[in-house]
């Protein structure tokens, strides 16, 4: 059974807002070109293809649904003699049959991505082990086969369950490995053939002249950077794959879950806290800012009041203030959530709504100079004397002038906010604790770190994966600026 919760919904709506202003920006040249900029960088592309992959396991876990469970069948349905059960097959032989098993289903909220990831999520050990690590990090009393009892590090019930001989792990890893790198090569080429004939085909050329164009840089989007890029992520996603199936590549934490399983579910989050903030942020920025430089006056004022007045209470306390409202909220309703993901998620959605709070006043200001500095411009003072309405100059000559602006505060400030998550997480503010996130494990991580031997893998983990998706937001936020930005437009 489905279930939408309410971030879901809101990243349907960032999809659909999304391809709408692709349509747009398909339609108008001063915004195709950039784009077209942004396709032909090399750098670009590289990132592009690392943030996509983000991107799909995020929509993967965003996908929800209640499981079902064995059916059963229903007391007041279930025939009591034979007679009832030929009766209710159809009298006379004649009629439609009428199944008494009713389908049940779960209160669990579960997503795609948790059915893709079922070993991982259920193959749960006692406590902490290393990365590809047979035995636990932590000594237990283990009783020997003469009935002594010895402290030792006992075998994990899933990691390396599979190998008679611990000592042969070593060589495990290796075929294992090896395995699942041909078998990403082998995908990397399928999808490989299959642009290559795209490419020749919108070429008019064979399929060998299109391969030979892509590898010899000479088509106008650099393709081989990107099948370079996809190639290494399929490599590392399908060897990942082969060995996480018999080890925890990335060890367990202090209940013994999966680390990698963590990880890959932080993802959604992390892109959740980077999105869904700026579809709460954009609206105010950009109506106000450009009301406040295109009226002036009192309508000037109000605005720069308010904006000075949130700017001067501490980001930090705002939101602890408001995260602990919410907590106290849900916890005097409690029957209002079915699920304790419904309650992570409603108080993730709580979070986006007071960063965007929080967020919007930089590129309101933004916006409100660039409009102060467009509103003397020739055509739209022609258009002010010849009587056009307010709205329609705004529509047609403000806001198409400062969509760059636009677009580059809003991938500058994706990376940002990821790391917020993260900030606001490790001191208690943040998402739920229930919930995965990068921000979480790096809480849940501190405290291991005096640990003698030390528990390194979740921060290092958490950090990877963090660290990956904001390089390259940043890198392919520095190619979307060059892009847009007239200035730099001009000096090339």
């Amino acid at each position: 059974m489905p279930v939408i919760l309410a971030t879901d919904g809101l990243i349907f709506l960032l999809i659909v807002v999304a391809l709408g202003y692709g349509v747009y920006a398909s339609q108008h040249e001063h915004l195709r070109a950039p784009w077209r900029s942004v396709a032909r960088s090399r750098v670009g592309m590289a990132a592009l293809v690392v943030i996509g992959c983000y991107v799909l396991i995020g929509l993967l876990d965003s996908l929800h649904f209640h499981p079902r469970i064995e059916p059963v069948v229903a007391a007041e349905q279930a025939p009591t003699s034979p007679a009832e059960a030929a009766a209710r097959s159809g009298k006379d032989g004649q009629g439609e049959a009428e199944s008494p098993i009713q389908a049940r289903y779960s209160t669990q909220v579960l997503s795609v991505l948790d059915v893709i990831l079922t070993g991982l999520r259920e193959r749960q050990e006692k406590t902490f082990s290393a990365p590809f690590a047979v035995h636990s990090f932590v000594k237990e009393p283990i009783e020997r086969p003469d009935g002594s009892i010895v402290r030792d590090y006992p075998r994990l019930q899933y990691g390396g369950a599979h190998l008679k001989d611990p000592s042969q792990r070593g060589l495990d890893i290796a075929v294992r490995t090896l395995l699942g790198v041909i078998r990403g090569l082998a995908v990397w080429g399928l999808l490989m053939a299959g642009l290559i004939w795209l490419v020749a085909h919108a070429r008019g050329e064979a399929f060998d002249a299109g391969a030979e164009a892509i590898w010899q840089g000479r088509t106008e989007v650099p393709w081989r950077v990107g099948l370079l890029a996809l190639g290494l992520l399929l490599v590392l996603g399908f060897a990942a794959a082969e060995l996480a199936g018999a080890y925890h590549i990335l060890g367990t934490d202090k209940v013994g879950e999966d680390v990698f399983y963590q990880s890959l579910k932080s993802i959604r989050t992390g892109l959740v806290i980077g999105t869904l903030t700026t579809l709460v942020m954009l609206p105010a920025a950009v109506i106000l800012g450009i009301m406040a430089g295109y009226f002036r006056g009192l309508t000037d004022d109000v605005i720069q009041y308010l904006y000075t007045t949130l700017n001067s209470i501490p980001g930090v306390l705002l939101i602890a203030a408001a995260i602990l409202m919410l907590q106290v909220y849900m916890t005097n309703h409690a029957e209002q959530f079915e699920s304790l993901v419904q309650r992570a998620d409603l108080r993730l959605l709580f979070l986006c709504i007071i960063l965007g709070v929080t967020s919007w006043t930089g590129l309101c200001r933004l916006l409100r100079g660039e409009s102060l500095k467009l509103r003397e411009q020739d055509y739209v003072q022609a258009a002010t004397a010849l009587g056009v309405r307010h709205a329609t100059i705004i529509a047609r000559h403000i806001l198409p002038n400062v969509l760059h602006i636009v677009m580059i505060t809003v991938v500058l400030d994706f990376s940002g906010l990821v790391l917020a998550e993260a900030v606001l997480s490790y001191v208690n503010i943040g998402v739920d604790p229930t919930m995965n996130s990068w921000g979480n494990m790096i809480n849940s991580a501190r405290l291991e770190l005096a640990r003698e031997p030390i528990v390194w893998w979740s921060l290092a983990a958490a950090f990877a994966f963090m660290f990956t998706l904001v390089l390259a937001a940043n890198l392919f936020a520095d190619v979307v600026r060059d892009a847009f930005d007239p200035r730099l437009a001009r000096l090339k």
